[in-house]
């Protein structure tokens, strides 16, 4: 009775994240689909403690009751002595990042599972289907470990977002998944006999999937960072489902291949916007030969400077204004002065307007959220691809933080490790203001044309401070 009730709240979970992934897909109902997956989580915490303890009252080689129950507390507090200053300090600039951190700790609780699953079967009890689910979960989890921490480093600005370009790198690759399948049938094949050539076998399964995981992310530009972040939530997501394969949790199943699939679509989605090859992102680049990272210092041209009294003017007498925000602009927080400016020229009569890219900011969906943070209208916010004709019409453009994104060699160097990536066409326009710091490359490492056109102005400093400074010279 008490494990059909166990299984009826799994079952409830797992719909609450189907309505969770639902509620996500579009922002009026996103905060609906985050309470939906956290009542869903509560659930599955609450039916997997009942579970546990169920398992010790019943089974005399268990530990009791009381100890399981201490060591569950004692791991959920952990769990949130750690998360809960994590949650309440992290900005919205370093979510990329964090969510890149976490995927990292589900790869390796997959393997640390898959460790445990060869040590003591359980209720799996063993067989070649249970060493296939142990090999592929290690395999996985392993993967997503190292390509994670790689995503972190990167995205952190603590590692060079430039592709790790080894000669042969398709052929390590391909060594890689090779072998693996080669230890993978060994592994099968003796790993119940012989408990310590098993070990062996499946350790050098994790160390193999550990270096491929390096590898293929590393060789990985930043400019498709995003993408990858994308695949590794999918990765995470079908390690999680390892896992409850080798657990036999029908719920971390569900779970997982949720995870899985949604982050599989999501990246299919965004390699389509950015005009790159699925198989090719996900295979670390394989086939695709790779553009000339600038050093940084090239220029293409001289550039004109701008302040911000006359771009307050030019704001003033436009009638169209699209602004299209970067990273930068999550940097500088600036989103909620950007949220006054829109205000205060809408209310003057100015068509304004949002072009968001689908890869702007380090994560997919990045600026949407700080836009609506800052309680810009959503209809407002549009698509590259719905606002893209709109440009050739449009007064002013103000690129506040954004470099990759607009940056015009995507689509006339052939050459640049860019070329092919659907970009903003905001040189179009009239009159483009760029908000930058410097002159420095994009997270891509690769300078922007777009700088040194004869209708673009750079208006240099804080993106914070300037848009506060345009609001000044507007009298507010």
């Amino acid at each position: 009775m008490l494990l059909q009730f166990v299984q009826g709240l799994y079952i409830v979970a797992g719909v609450l994240f189907i309505l969770s992934l639902a509620g996500l897909s579009k922002q009026t109902t996103a905060r609906l689909g985050n309470v939906a997956g956290m009542i869903g989580m509560g659930l599955a915490l609450v039916a997997t403690v009942i579970h546990s303890l169920n398992i010790s009252a019943t089974e005399d080689d268990r530990l009791p009751v009381w100890v399981t129950l201490v060591l569950i507390v004692a791991v959920l507090g952990i769990g949130a002595f750690l998360g809960t200053p994590i949650a309440r300090k992290v900005e919205m600039t370093q979510m990329p990042e964090l969510i890149a951190a976490f995927h990292s700790f589900v790869g390796m609780a997959a393997v640390l599972v898959g460790f445990n699953s060869f040590a003591v079967p359980g209720e799996t009890g063993g067989g070649a289907v249970h060493m296939v689910e142990v090999a592929l979960g290690v395999l996985i989890g392993a993967y997503t470990f190292t390509g994670s921490v790689v995503a972190y480093l990167k995205l952190s600005a603590k590692m060079k977002s430039q592709p790790l370009m080894l000669p042969g790198r398709n052929l390590i690759n391909l060594t890689g998944f090779v072998g693996f399948l080669a230890l993978m049938v060994w592994f099968v094949t003796v790993g119940e006999h012989n408990a310590l050539l098993g070990w062996v076998l499946i350790i050098a399964i994790a160390l193999i999937g550990f270096a491929l995981g390096y590898h293929m992310v590393a060789a990985i530009g930043g400019g498709d960072m995003p993408v990858v972040v994308s695949m590794l939530n999918s990765y995470s997501g079908w390690a999680a489902a390892a896992a409850g394969f080798m657990l036999n949790n029908n719920l971390l199943i569900i779970t997982g291949s949720l995870v899985g699939s949604s982050g599989a679509i999501l990246s299919y989605i965004m390699c389509r916007a950015m005009n790159r090859s699925f198989i090719s992102v996900i295979l670390g680049g394989f086939g695709s030969e790779g553009g000339q990272v600038s050093s940084g210092a090239e220029e293409t041209g001289e550039h004109r400077e701008i302040d911000a009294a006359t771009t307050a003017e030019m704001l003033w007498n436009a009638k169209s204004v699209i602004i299209t925000p970067g990273y930068g602009m999550a940097v500088a927080k600036a989103q909620y002065p950007v949220a006054d400016l829109t205000a205060k020229l809408r209310a003057h009569g100015v068509k304004v307007r949002f072009g968001v890219h689908p890869v702007a900011g380090r994560l997919p969906g990045h600026m949407n959220v700080l836009l609506a943070e800052a309680h810009v209208p959503y209809d407002i916010v549009l698509e590259m691809d719905e606002i893209n004709d709109d440009f050739a019409e449009t007064d002013v453009v103000l690129v506040i933080g954004a470099n990759d994104t607009v940056n015009p060699a995507a689509l006339e160097d052939p050459n640049s490790p860019i070329a092919g990536m659907p970009v903003l066409e905001v040189w179009k326009a009239e009159n483009v203001i760029v908000f930058k710091r410097s002159m420095a490359t994009g997270y891509a490492g690769v300078q922007n044309p777009l700088f040194f056109k004869e209708n673009t102005h750079m208006l240099f400093g804080d993106a914070k401070e300037r848009v506060d400074d345009i609001l000044k010279a507007l009298g507010k």
